[in-house]
């Protein structure tokens, strides 16, 4: 797939950007928050607009589908601003994706916006665990881990190069890689770490299991070496997060919460 910036929203998208250089919770990020969901814009755009590679399902046509999807997708955003933990609730876009594949995976793009494999969907067992993973996604996106990855990556110098027109063909990688489900622009440990604290945080607040990213990675864990899951090509192995997410779950309290397993099978149900 040939991914690029139109040089107009390039310099939309990235004007100002290493003199708007900030320190978030103590990580240098180069990029500034509107910055964040611009390029999340337009690489929604760019996949939106490749439906060979990413064929995603018809709103129209699955309009059930999407009604689930969303409706989790607001429970969880409401749950994450009552905790007072998810930062960009009111200004991040949040639009919700499915694309139609049997594949293991979910990816987040900066500014909020994530993707949700029909595989993913079909393979999980509950709502809490479906929550968890998009709540873990959210935390990718609203602690800022791309753009904070990318800085580390490519740094001052280097995205100073792609503002001044000499170095075109970066925007065309930040873009692939990420469309791609971050394989270039991997997390690190920490970040996955941090997604996950913040999943629990996001929704313990909610009638839902907080747990469900834990149940999640149990589920996988019992189904490792399949040829179709690709998830832990940009994940670390779960068996070192579960219990860290046990801790966190207690940490706040403990509480028991609903999976909403027949729910779940509505949602599946509606998938082609």
């Amino acid at each position: 797939m040939k991914t690029f910036f139109r040089s107009g929203i390039l310099l939309l998208s990235f004007t100002g950007l290493f003199f708007l250089s900030s320190c978030d919770d103590g990580k240098l990020n180069i990029f500034a928050v509107d910055e964040d969901i611009q390029m999340g814009r337009e690489v929604t755009a760019e996949i939106l607009a490749n439906p060979s590679e990413y064929p995603i399902l018809d709103e129209a046509q699955n309009q059930e589908a999407y009604q689930h999807l969303r409706r989790i997708r607001d429970q969880v955003i409401a749950s994450g601003k009552q905790s007072g933990e998810l930062r960009y609730g009111d200004r991040f876009d949040w639009d919700v994706f499915i694309i139609d594949q049997d594949v293991l995976n979910a990816f987040a793009l900066p500014g909020g916006n994530t993707f949700y494999y029909s595989g993913l969907i079909k393979y999980l067992e509950d709502e809490a665990s479906f929550a968890g993973v998009m709540a873990h996604e959210f935390a990718h996106s609203d602690r800022r881990h791309t753009t904070n990855r990318m800085t580390k990556i490519y740094g001052y110098q280097v995205v100073l190069s792609m503002i001044l027109g000499n170095n075109p063909s970066l925007a065309a990688e930040i873009a692939t890689d990420l469309a791609l489900g971050l394989q270039a622009l991997a997390f690190s440990r920490e970040d996955e770490y941090e997604a996950d604290e913040y999943a629990v945080k996001y929704i313990y607040p909610s009638e839902l299991d907080s747990r469900g990213v834990a149940y999640f990675f149990e589920q996988m864990e019992l189904e490792e070496g399949s040829d179709w899951m690709v998830y832990f090509s940009t994940h670390p192995h779960p068996s070192d997060r579960i219990e860290k997410i046990y801790e966190h779950h207690q940490a706040l309290g403990g509480k028991e919460g609903a999976r909403h397993a027949e729910r779940y099978q509505a949602f599946k149900n509606s998938l082609p």
